[in-house]
């Protein structure tokens, strides 16, 4: 069975432990609720499948019903407030103390290293500038970005790309990128230091539009009905849109300045099917 400190979502560990314990113990539902103490045979259930969310005093029952002791219920107690809690101070501290958890026993499961890269946006801004700007002083690097930053921030997110492997130091104390993009892949922790990379580039987008001229930046939206079956087509399209744009960016070797382009579809309302069916 895969240890709690494997999952980023506690309803995806519930899952897991009660589809392990099911096939080996013949638990039910039913028995999971009774030994955290629920009267509905079902609640658990619900929770594991989003349906309903675990309040306060019951996360430690269901740790406990669980079997989880020591640092693998504490890492479960976070992992619940993670889940349940909007992106926020909260949410960031409770990651905070699962990894810490993870680090102190061992445990390398969430890839802190590299998802540092993408909880700030000095990084791929740097990563991009860095190449073009060859023996250029940290300060001066600072002064050519728009959002600000220290020379010491410069000094220390370098060091922190070439340690991990983005940025190369030349001979002549110039460097280059390893590969021209890069990609999140399959890496289960990442939404949630994507998250705070799209806030932080969301407040620079209303920046922009607050404080440069039209000739510098593009900012257009549409709003529009949708199925979900067309929103699905059009995320879609959206992927395809953003594999060219990188394609565009990565035939030309030169640059004169470090974009960003945000690609953003949300709804403005709740789904209309379900307010007329309540």
């Amino acid at each position: 069975m895969r240890s709690v400190v494997e999952f980023q979502d506690y309803r995806e560990f519930m899952r897991h432990w009660f589809a392990e314990n099911k096939l080996r113990h013949g638990l039910t539902w039913r028995d999971f609720s009774h030994r955290a103490g629920y009267v509905s045979p079902v609640f658990l259930k619900l929770v594991s499948e989003g349906k309903s969310s675990l309040r306060k005093g019951g996360v430690e029952r269901v740790a406990q019903a669980m079997g989880l002791e020591g640092f693998e219920k504490a890492y479960f107690i976070n992992l619940v407030t993670f889940t349940q809690s909007k992106i926020g101070p909260q949410r960031k501290k409770a990651f905070d103390e699962m990894q810490a958890l993870a680090q102190a026993h061992k445990v390398n499961v969430l890839g802190r290293k590299s998802m540092g890269y993408y909880e700030s946006w000095k990084n791929p801004v740097l990563r991009e500038l860095v190449p073009h700007m060859p023996k250029m002083f940290p300060k001066k690097v600072a002064d050519c970005c728009l959002p600000k930053m220290t020379a010491a921030e410069v000094k220390e997110s370098v060091r922190y790309l070439v340690d991990l492997g983005l940025l190369k130091k030349n001979k002549d104390g110039t460097y280059r990128q390893s590969d021209k993009s890069v990609s999140t892949g399959e890496m289960s922790f990442v939404p949630f230091a994507i998250q705070q990379m799209h806030l932080q580039m969301g407040n620079f987008a209303l920046d922009a539009i607050k404080n440069l001229p039209l000739s510098e930046r593009n900012v257009s939206g549409i709003t529009m009905g949708l199925t979900q079956k067309a929103y699905a087509k059009i995320v879609a399209e959206l992927a395809e849109f953003r594999k060219k744009i990188i394609a565009i960016a990565s035939e030309d070797d030169g640059m004169d300045r470090v974009y960003r382009l945000n690609l953003q579809l949300f709804p403005l309302t709740k789904n209309i099917q379900e307010i007329q069916n309540a």
